[in-house]
């Protein structure tokens, strides 16, 4: 693995880290019957991390594809429609 792999794997590691510590806040927050509006704003956030995650995971994708020459364009679109769901 390069210097960069690391970095991204790091980048990625540290996104999910945040994002499980966001998930449970939202699950405390339910549990003690937060408003309605505090629950939406965190879930909001966890929403938009999650993808900006996302993001990050097919940026390491495609970069590994164009190191090791295994760029198919067809298989480089299902992973784009994965992502996007």
């Amino acid at each position: 693995m390069t210097v960069v792999q690391d970095e991204q794997k790091k980048k990625i590691l540290n996104r999910l880290n945040r994002l499980e510590g966001q998930i449970r806040g939202l699950h405390k927050m339910i549990d003690e019957e937060r408003s309605c509006t505090e629950i939406l704003t965190l879930l909001s956030g966890i929403k938009s991390a999650l993808s900006a995650t996302g993001d990050l995971v097919m940026e390491k994708y495609l970069t590994e594809c164009q190191a090791s020459g295994e760029g198919n364009p067809a298989e480089i679109v299902k992973v784009m429609k994965l992502l996007r769901g």
